[in-house]
């Protein structure tokens, strides 16, 4: 009988132990964002498209909130968006942030459906990624006062801004445009006939271009088409 009793109390006292780890692990998800920022823009409209809701959290990246001591406790990288878990660990990088939630949300489907179409829109992002996003950055940190001393995103050390990398810039944005021009000639989207998150960087990155005054030139019929379809989404509110 008094066996019985400890094995009872062993059970009851390792189910207590296992119950109050999992209170200490089992956090609400939380989104670490900046509402005019592009990076965390791509996210929250790819959230938007899968119909998730998250609890958010808004970073003061103009002021360097991400580069202050508590910022770092959750990111150290410095970087913003930020997706914590619930059971506290973190991920950073917008494309790394969708691909999670590609994994556990599949409907719809925004990264492909199968090795053909998953291949097509990793390319085409990256080229949205590498020839447009990445320009207009160049542009905007190596021209916007505030950045003047923020060359490098999460760095604390000033890095001083450059003027020949923001002339690079504008540059990379106008061939940028030429390439959504082609790439749009014979399809609905930038990746093919169906939507995905390439189509999500590009608009991104298309509105972004505007904080350094540039413009999908009107004579871009294939880009202007596209542009007012994706812009007329109820996510690109988001």
């Amino acid at each position: 009988m008094a066996e019985a009793c400890l094995l009872v109390l062993d059970y009851t006292v390792h189910n207590v132990t296992r119950i109050r780890h999992l209170s200490r692990r089992n956090k609400p998800m939380k989104f670490y964002d900046c509402t005019p920022a592009p990076s965390p823009r791509r996210v929250r409209i790819f959230l938007a498209e899968k119909g998730i809701e998250l609890e958010t959290v808004q970073v003061d990246l103009m002021n360097a909130e991400n580069l202050g001591a508590e910022y770092r406790k959750i990111n150290p990288r410095g970087l913003v968006p930020t997706l914590q878990l619930d059971d506290g660990s973190c991920i950073d990088e917008s494309m790394a942030i969708c691909r999670y939630f590609e994994e556990t949300h599949p409907e719809p489907p925004l990264f492909g459906t199968d090795a053909k179409s998953r291949a097509v829109i990793e390319s085409v992002n990256r080229c949205m990624e590498m020839e447009g996003l990445q320009s207009v950055a160049d542009a905007f940190r190596n021209t916007a006062p505030s950045f003047a001393k923020r060359g490098l995103q999460g760095v604390d050390e000033d890095v001083p801004a450059i003027p020949a990398l923001a002339e690079r810039g504008l540059g990379g944005i106008r061939r940028y445009f030429d390439r959504l021009e082609t790439l749009l000639a014979d399809h609905a989207f930038v990746a093919g006939d169906q939507f995905s998150v390439a189509d999500i960087t590009a608009m991104v990155t298309v509105d972004f271009a505007g904080w350094v005054k540039q413009r999908v030139p009107q004579g871009n019929a294939n880009t202007q088409r596209w542009y007012a379809a994706v812009s007329a989404r109820p996510s690109a509110k988001a």
